[in-house]
C-alpha cells in the first residue's frame, strides 16, 4: 500500500524543516562569531556558490529538458529562500 498524498506532503514538509533546522545551526555556529557583516558576506558566499553549482554541475539522469530546468529553478529558489531566512543573532 502505498501512503496517500498527504503523508507523502507531510514527510516532505518535515524533510525540509529538518534540513533547515540543521543548517540554520551549522551556519550560525560556524559564522557568528566574526560579527553581522562577516555573517552576511558567508550566507551571500553560500548562496552564490550554491545557485551557481546547481545551474551548472546538476545533472538529472533520465529527465528530460524540460524537467531538469524546473528542478534547477525551483532548487535554486529553495536555497535563496532558505539562505536568506538566517538571521544574525546577536544575543
Amino acid at each position: 500500500m502505498s501512503p496517500d498524498k498527504n503523508e507523502l506532503q507531510a514527510i516532505n514538509t518535515a524533510w525540509q524543516i529538518a534540513i533547515q533546522e540543521i543548517l540554520r545551526m551549522v551556519i550560525r555556529d560556524m559564522y557568528h562569531g566574526s560579527g553581522e557583516e562577516a555573517f552576511n558576506t558567508h550566507i551571500k558566499r553560500i548562496e552564490e556558490a550554491a545557485v551557481d553549482s546547481i545551474q551548472t554541475d546538476l545533472r538529472l539522469r533520465g529527465t528530460d529538458e524540460w524537467t531538469e530546468v524546473l528542478v534547477k529553478e525551483q532548487a535554486s529558489n529553495f536555497v535563496t529562500t532558505l539562505l536568506t531566512s538566517f538571521t544574525y543573532d546577536r544575543a
